[in-house]
């Protein structure tokens, strides 16, 4: 079993989510294998088969470091996607306004008001 995950009810099961073990029926027999992406069909099939719980998959936390490489890479395709642009430029103030709107949006920062 992978080492973050939670059994939750069927009911509270979500398609996409991801078995995090095998699923097996009440004879020991493999339904589902782990890592399988659980659709609607699958989740309806649950009862019939006696399934109240089910081991899911946590999404898996980065690291810090992973979350700034990340953030480097954004800041980094920006200023190349604005790389004509200065966004100190009063004459191309809708380029800036765009840049601003892009960059809060891929940063996650909240908009900023005025």
């Amino acid at each position: 079993m992978t080492a973050t995950y939670q059994h939750l009810p069927l009911g509270q099961v979500q398609a996409g989510m991801i078995l995090s073990d095998e699923l097996l029926d009440a004879q020991g027999h493999v339904l589902l294998p782990q890592g399988t992406v659980l659709t609607d069909a699958t989740l309806a099939l649950m009862p019939r088969h006696g399934i109240a719980m089910l081991p899911i998959a946590l999404p898996e936390q980065p690291s810090e470091a992973e979350q700034a490489a990340s953030q480097e890479q954004r800041v980094a395709r920006i200023e190349h996607l604005f790389r004509k642009n200065d966004p100190d430029s009063d004459t191309d103030w809708a380029t800036a306004l765009l840049r601003r709107f892009v960059t809060d949006y891929r940063l996650g920062l909240a908009p900023a008001e005025e």
